[in-house]
């Protein structure tokens, strides 16, 4: 693998995925450094692939780490579940789809970008354009909201405490004078630093990131795919859950009601199947080559089987 600033998650699980892709179009959907873009397009010798992304820093990295493949690569800037939708309308040719959802290692290891613990801003925007920021979120939320979002987001057991303590203490300016906060007060495990699931339930709402994986799940089922493989890697249970539920109901071939007699509808609407049960995640040379993939958990589906 080429140096680069990071590791890309389950590359090996990655490239497995998507070793059989002969010919086509593969789109990345959460493009960042290009690690999984570069390793698919080195794995797959005839493939295309579009790669999307709403930070321009990424975009601009990744345009010249896949020089080597310009003309078999195209990269948009945007939202993938608006961006992943337009794909779908113009190339009727996509025979997979990749999304690594959730904080890069880019956005994570720039602390001026307000994503770390010990940033001196307080921002976790994924594109720095927009308006919305975590500085809105923390200083003007009512308590019930910031309460909201803690546990619904982070699932913290004492949201309403913590949400009570930002509002005693703000306004903040940066994301190290709020974790120094919240910290005695955070949900503390072994393997995270305590204020983990407060800022994951902030950097939700900022970028609204289980909204933008609905919309793209949208996108992909109303897309008419024939023949594609969609991997999604995710990183908390929220997101997790949300694409497991989505795969079973793209499995289902009987959508009748549970309680009817009989089958009536059918029994053809089956999508695909899911390549495998259980999610793949990490193995344990990974994890210590890269403390990152330890909560990834990546589910695939395949179209048209």
């Amino acid at each position: 693998m080429q140096n680069i600033p990071h590791i890309p998650v389950l590359y090996r699980e990655v490239e497995d995925t998507f070793k059989d892709i002969k010919e086509g179009t593969i789109i990345d959907c959460t493009m960042g450094y290009a690690g999984h873009s570069s390793l698919i397009l080195e794995t797959n010798p005839n493939i295309k692939l579009i790669g999307i992304d709403q930070d321009q820093t990424a975009i601009d990295f990744s345009t010249s780490r896949l020089e080597p493949f310009k003309d078999r690569v195209s990269i948009k800037k945007g939202r993938f579940s608006e961006m992943s939708a337009e794909i779908f309308n113009e190339d009727n040719d996509v025979k997979g789809l990749l999304a690594d959802i959730g904080v890069s290692s880019l956005q994570l290891d720039e602390k001026d970008r307000g994503f770390s613990f010990e940033s001196d801003n307080l921002d976790m925007r994924m594109d720095p354009t927009r308006e919305f920021s975590a500085s809105d979120v923390v200083n003007n939320y009512s308590q019930k909201d910031l309460t909201r979002i803690l546990f619904e987001y982070g699932e913290v057991r004492n949201a309403k405490h913590i949400a009570s303590e930002i509002i005693q203490n703000r306004p903040f300016t940066s994301a190290k004078e709020l974790s120094k906060v919240i910290r005695p007060f955070a949900p503390r495990g072994k393997k995270i630093h305590p204020s983990t699931l407060v800022f994951q339930a902030i950097r939700i709402e900022v970028n609204n990131e289980l909204g933008e994986l609905e919309g793209l799940l949208d996108s992909i089922e109303n897309s008419g795919l024939k023949d594609a493989r969609i991997a999604i890697i995710s990183f908390h249970s929220l997101e997790d859950r949300i694409v497991k539920q989505r795969f079973k109901k793209w499995s289902k071939s009987c959508i009748c009601d549970d309680q009817a007699m009989r089958c009536t509808c059918g029994n053809n609407h089956a999508l695909g199947k899911m390549v495998a049960r259980k999610p793949y995640e990490a193995k344990s040379d990974e994890v210590k080559e890269n403390v990152r993939s330890r909560s990834a958990k990546m589910r695939v589906f395949q179209f048209g089987i």
